[in-house]
């Protein structure tokens, strides 16, 4: 497996992706097939949106200043995720609005894996040594181990808390 920070973050939107055609592909009626397909999106997202938050912007942040403007967006984008997800995770799949809300969910987020790995992945790239990808990848997968999976836990719960004050 590879401890590229980039590699890593790629396969993680690869699996969300999936989870996104599953829950778009399950059907009108299967409420109780879409709340598990939620719960997974959910608990990826929480883990992904921390490590991204808590160690790759910053860090991509300090060593190229440049970027600013678009970590900047990220955390935006992050935030309505967040406020999303939030709200998700105390409703009922049958609750009128879970599958628009789902969608909404899916259609921000995949616009901002689209915008991640066309336009700033290879800015990232570009501007880090392999080297130092391999780093903050080794500090993602560490943190990995004990990053919030709902957003209720205590890292998670600041993150969505900081966004929604922000």
């Amino acid at each position: 497996m590879s401890n590229d920070a980039i590699v890593l973050l790629k396969e993680d939107h690869k699996e969300i992706r999936k989870l996104f055609a599953d829950f778009e592909n399950a059907g009108e009626n299967a409420h109780k097939t879409k709340g598990k397909i939620v719960h997974r999106i959910i608990e990826l997202l929480t883990v992904h949106t921390y490590l991204e938050n808590e160690i790759m912007y910053p860090r991509v942040r300090e060593l190229l200043p440049a970027l600013e403007e678009d970590i900047l967006e990220s955390y935006e984008e992050h935030h309505v995720a967040d406020v999303l997800v939030m709200e998700l995770y105390g409703m009922e799949p049958e609750h009128e609005r879970f599958d628009a809300k789902t969608t909404v969910l899916i259609e921000n987020v995949r616009h901002h894996i689209e915008e991640e790995e066309d336009e700033w992945f290879p800015k990232v790239r570009e501007g880090l040594g392999r080297k130092q990808l391999q780093e903050i990848g080794e500090e993602m997968l560490e943190a990995k181990k004990t990053a919030p999976r709902e957003p209720s836990q205590p890292g998670a719960l600041k993150k969505t808390i900081d966004a929604i004050i922000s």
